[in-house]
């Protein structure tokens, strides 16, 4: 799947996305595993404890779709 259009995108179940009650970062093939990882820092209002579990369910759509992920913590992000 690629681009999601509005219709699509509302047509996902919640658990589709890393953070489902904002209905952000939805995780539905490997471009968009990666680009939740991308923007995860720009998901906005969000608790420590949501991003935890995003990261998980982060995780585990990366090891589905073979995307490799270096980071073991959603903390790590952005660090060289």
């Amino acid at each position: 799947m690629s681009r999601l259009d509005a219709e699509d995108r509302d047509a996902l179940p919640s658990d589709a996305f890393a953070f489902p009650r904002e209905r952000k970062e939805p995780l539905i093939d490997a471009r968009h595993v990666r680009n939740a990882i991308a923007r995860f820092d720009q998901v906005e209002g969000v608790t420590d404890a949501e991003r935890d579990a995003a990261w998980q369910r982060i995780l585990a759509a990366a090891e589905r779709f073979g995307v490799e992920v270096s980071e073991a913590d959603w903390r790590e992000l952005g660090r060289s």
